[in-house]
C-alpha cells in the first residue's frame, strides 16, 4: 500500500475531472448558469476530497482519531464481529464537511479485513452502526493488544476504500482508506485504554488525540 503525499486524495479524480469537463462543455454551449453550477459542484468535489497533512503527537501510547468529526457515543461493550471481547467502542460521525481520508488511531500488523455488505441509513444512528455496510481492519498492535477500526458507510456514502492488506504493518496516522460522501468509522479499543474525549467533540484524523493505551494491569475485568 502506497502512502499518498498529496493534497487531494487519489479516488476523488475522476469525479473532479468528470466535473471540470461538464462545467467546459456547458461554457463551449455557452449554458452560463450551467457552466457555473457545475464548476460549484467542481470545487465542492476538490474541496471534499482534499486531503491535508497531519502531524500526529510524539508519545507512543497516544491514540490519535482515524476520522475527522464529532463524537458521537463513547462505550463499553462485547464486541462479537471483530475482537470477540470486551472493549471501549468509539463512534466518529464525518458530515460532508469533514475531511474523509481515514489513518491508523495505532501503530499494529493487519490480522484481517473483515468487509459486511448492509443497508445505508443514516450513518449517526444506531441502527446505521449496526446495520450499514462496513469494512473492519483488525490489527495486532506493538504491546500485543489488539484493536479494530470499522468503516461505516451512510445514508449518502455509497463507496467505502480501504487499502489496507492482510499481514501489512501500518504506522499510527497512515492513511488506510476512505469513505465518499458523508460517514462514520468505529474504534474498538483494548478495556485498559484511558480514553480522554467525551461525546460531542470535534476531532482530527491522524492528530487528535482520543486517550492513551494504559497498562496491563489497569485492564477491567
Amino acid at each position: 500500500m502506497k502512502q499518498s503525499r498529496i493534497p487531494i486524495a487519489l479516488e476523488g479524480y475522476p469525479y473532479i475531472a468528470v466535473a471540470a469537463f461538464a462545467a467546459g462543455i456547458m461554457a463551449l454551449l455557452e449554458y452560463d448558469f450551467f457552466a457555473l453550477l457545475v464548476l460549484f459542484l467542481c470545487a465542492f468535489v476538490t474541496y471534499f476530497f482534499r486531503d491535508p497533512e497531519r502531524i500526529c503527537p510524539d508519545r507512543d501510547d497516544a491514540i490519535v482519531s482515524p476520522a475527522d468529526g464529532r463524537i458521537l457515543r463513547i462505550e463499553k461493550t462485547f464486541d462479537e464481529r471483530y475482537l470477540n471481547d470486551h472493549v471501549q467502542k468509539v463512534s466518529i460521525f464525518m458530515n460532508i464537511f469533514d475531511v474523509h481520508v481515514n489513518r491508523m488511531p495505532l501503530c499494529g500488523t493487519v490480522d484481517k479485513i473483515v468487509y459486511s455488505p448492509g443497508k445505508f441509513y443514516s450513518a449517526n444512528t444506531e441502527r446505521g452502526g449496526l446495520d450499514n455496510e462496513s469494512c473492519g481492519v483488525v490489527l495486532t498492535g506493538d504491546n500485543e493488544k489488539r484493536f479494530a477500526v470499522v468503516q461505516i458507510a451512510g445514508l449518502v456514502a455509497r463507496r467505502i476504500v480501504c487499502r489496507a492488506e492482510k499481514g501489512e504493518r501500518l504506522e499510527r496516522g497512515r492513511r488506510f482508506g476512505i469513505i465518499q460522501f458523508g460517514s462514520r468509522v468505529d474504534l474498538y479499543l483494548p478495556m485498559q485504554a484511558k480514553i480522554e474525549v467525551a461525546p460531542g467533540a470535534i476531532v482530527k484524523a491522524g492528530e487528535t488525540v482520543l486517550g492513551y493505551l494504559g497498562s496491563s494491569e489497569d485492564e477491567e475485568e
